[in-house]
């Protein structure tokens, strides 16, 4: 399997090339040269798989050059003995809807499923053995604590977690500033997560600085998360083989949703992806108006959504081009000189034969998730919502599939505004509830976070 940028189609990389490196040399984004596609009878007979065989089966399409099966195997499984299900994930029923709980893991979001994996990746490829890496991950609550969890305590790892100051919930602060050991540094930008997403982005285009400091990343960015996304779709749609099968997905990065896209082109016959944003509506826009033109963003109650440069929309527009690397690069120079671009309608009727996209205001997700507790006796955490709530304009048919994102003890504060059911205080995270917690806060510029991070492995 070989790896181009979505700017420059001339550049070859393999897998674990593009693991390492994270974003590419000119600023675009890896994707496979070519994306394997499954046949009726091939898709048959996966889906008779356990959930770490089906991973095993999937993710090696994108990795065959770098790791052997068998060893790709042992380290998934590895990946998941500490999730609190034996699946990894769990499907629910409630009405028309099923939700999909993706928060199993040790850090109670969809995050750690992809997370845990490449912790492990890291130390399969030996990538610390000589040299000491250093990891830069930027986050929106929810990638910085599975980051944590994945590579805490790894040996000659370092890891720097820049989240945005006082623009996540009090809980996923609270779990990242507080489950890392010599080798994690928790970094609160005075900023947005697009400003945080900026800095390492800039970092990684900086070679002399990622050189020096051996950089690294795991942000959404990098194509090992996404394959390990697409194998919760394959698993979930084979519980409803034989019937029209539409996924709803909260998203500000486009990643989560993005991985849905490859298993549809990968063969799996999925009807819609349903985006559900927030007031941060950046998808919705370009979705159904072909504009896109970043905002200020706006402070909502699902923080992880709070995003106007969803990073991931490029992989979606370089397919939008025909693959067109010189129109992306023209497409996202505009969108840095001139702050947007703007799809025609040809464009626009590409990306709606498989998205459908929504947005859904905090009113709203309050709304719904009281609605949800009340009828269904369950509760939702505000991301979560916002899918149930776009979802509700699919008239087709389909058996709707929530993707549940994050636990809602995550966002209690939200989930006590909305209603008085009782949440229980996970067991993967009791016990941090009373440590103390350990981060920085810097200013929005890139020198100040280059000199603490220059400072902290000297």
């Amino acid at each position: 399997m070989e790896y181009i940028s979505t700017r420059n189609k001339n550049l070859k990389y393999n897998f674990k090339d593009i693991f390492l490196r994270g974003l590419a040399p000119d600023g675009g984004l890896f994707i496979p040269k070519q994306i394997k596609k499954y046949s009726k009878d091939e898709i048959k007979k996966l889906s008779v798989l356990s959930y770490v065989d089906l991973a095993t089966e999937i993710i090696f399409n994108f990795c065959s050059s770098s790791i052997e099966k068998k060893k790709l195997k042992n380290l998934i499984k590895k990946s998941y003995q500490s999730f609190s299900s034996e699946e990894v994930i769990k499907l629910k029923k409630f009405g028309n809807l099923n939700l999909i709980e993706l928060y199993h893991g040790p850090t109670l979001a969809f995050k750690d499923i992809a997370m845990q994996v490449l912790g492990n990746m890291y130390d399969e490829f030996n990538v610390s053995s000589n040299n000491k890496v250093n990891i830069i991950v930027a986050t929106s609550g929810d990638t910085g604590s599975a980051a944590i969890a994945a590579l805490n305590d790894r040996k000659n790892i370092n890891v720097f977690i820049l989240h945005p100051y006082k623009k996540i919930s009090n809980i996923q602060r609270k779990i990242m500033t507080t489950i890392g050991s010599n080798n994690i540094y928790n970094i609160a930008v005075k900023g947005t997560f697009d400003d945080c997403q900026k800095l390492v982005k800039e970092m990684f285009s900086e070679n002399k600085f990622r050189e020096k400091i051996n950089m690294s990343g795991v942000n959404s960015i990098n194509w090992a998360r996404i394959t390990c996304q697409i194998v919760y779709y394959f698993y979930s749609y084979f519980k409803f083989q034989n019937k029209k099968v539409s996924f709803a997905v909260p998203t500000g990065n486009f990643g989560d949703v993005f991985a849905g896209y490859v298993a549809k082109k990968m063969g799996l016959p999925i009807q819609k992806l349903i985006v559900a944003t927030n007031e941060n509506d950046i998808l919705e826009k370009v979705i159904n108006t072909g504009k896109y033109k970043p905002t200020k963003v706006k402070p909502s109650l699902s923080p992880s959504m709070d995003v106007q440069i969803s990073s991931n929309f490029e992989r979606l527009l370089f397919d939008v081009l025909n693959e067109d690397d010189k129109k992306v690069s023209i497409f996202m120079n505009d969108l840095k000189s001139k702050g947007s671009f703007l799809l025609n309608k040809e464009q626009i009727d590409f990306i709606k034969k498989d998205f459908s996209a929504k947005k859904i205001n905090d009113k709203e997700t309050i709304e719904i998730i009281k609605g949800f507790s009340r009828e269904h006796n369950f509760v939702i955490d505000p991301h979560t919502a916002t899918a149930v709530g776009a979802s509700k304009d699919v008239k087709d048919g389909s058996e709707i599939l929530i993707l549940g994102t994050a636990h809602p003890y995550k966002f209690l504060e939200t989930i006590k505004m909305a209603t008085s059911q009782k949440v229980e205080i996970p067991k993967q995270i009791a016990h941090l509830m009373d440590k103390k917690e350990n981060y920085d806060i810097l200013e929005n510029k890139i020198n100040d976070v280059k000199n603490y991070i220059l400072g902290k492995i000297s």
